[in-house]
């Protein structure tokens, strides 16, 4: 498929809304976006080739105006707006929005960052699309927040848009002690990140995440960041059940997975474990 053309440049517009900023004791890795950016850039071209190759067999309308809820270091959003797209993009962090608006401006993109939270953000105007992956829907701790996410980002949508949906879901049998590690590099900084599961309830359907990072800068000086946060559990029954809670506004039009292979569409079943869901607005 040939790349979308940039759009005219438009100045980046910020606005924020209902929320405030992290005191020093409270910052995390989402506080530091130039390392979190770093581990999950080589996934950037695989998702955008999906997006797109979605847009083309779902959408009913050329997708122009696009959203992502928890955007982060804005990896995405920079993609996307680099192919001539549209993007309103919202996070509850101010230093990952600070750190995606120098990143559009570097490269003469637009975009319409918004500090606000996800659950109840609506876009206006609406939008043709939104995306949300890799687990950022599981920071939403509880049933209620993810269910007013979800209708949040149907009223967001235009008629029969379309939300891409990616969270992790957890198998019946599946063993509570998991660690990852993983190791990246950009210019001259080498980042080591370790990801263990330090706390798993599956009735109270929440585990605790513990990442450590450890960044070694050009110049030698090392830094060490260690923070922990919860998030939700789902197993496929479960995440059965949540987008049944919202079928008024949404039925499940495909079934992927994390290789971002539109040839290869999976089942709703107890084997679904890195689920993409494509969302359509009814």
């Amino acid at each position: 498929m040939a790349k979308k053309q940039p759009a005219a440049i438009k100045p980046t517009k910020t606005t924020t809304s209902k929320a405030s900023s992290k005191s020093a004791e409270e910052k995390s890795w989402y506080d530091h976006p130039q390392y979190f950016d770093m581990v999950f850039r080589d996934e950037t071209a695989d998702e955008v080739e999906f997006f797109e190759d979605v847009f083309e067999r779902y959408c009913k309308r050329k997708v122009k105006r696009l959203y992502e809820p928890g955007c982060g270091s804005g990896r995405l959003v920079a993609a996307m707006a680099a192919r001539g797209y549209d993007l309103v993009a919202v996070d509850n962090n101010a230093a990952m929005l600070a750190y995606l608006r120098k990143r559009l401006s570097r490269r003469g993109l637009a975009g319409e960052l918004v500090l606000d939270d996800m659950t109840t953000y609506v876009c206006s105007p609406q939008v043709d699309a939104a995306m949300c992956t890799f687990n950022t829907f599981r920071h939403l701790t509880d049933g209620a927040s993810a269910e007013r996410h979800l209708r949040s980002v149907a009223a967001s949508l235009r008629q029969d848009g379309i939300y891409i949906l990616g969270f992790h879901c957890i198998p019946m049998d599946a063993d509570p002690d998991c660690m990852e590690r993983w190791k990246a590099s950009h210019a001259g900084t080498n980042v080591s990140v370790t990801l263990r599961v330090i706390d798993f309830q599956r009735r109270k359907r929440v585990e605790t995440l513990r990442v450590s990072i450890k960044a070694t800068k050009p110049s030698g000086q090392v830094e060490r960041i260690r923070s922990e946060f919860p998030l939700r559990l789902y197993t496929p029954s479960q995440a059965r059940a949540l987008l049944a809670s919202v079928k008024d506004v949404f039925e499940i039009a495909g079934i992927f997975d994390f290789d971002c292979d539109i040839e290869s569409e999976r089942q709703f079943d107890e084997d679904l474990t890195d689920a993409v869901f494509i969302l359509r607005k009814k």
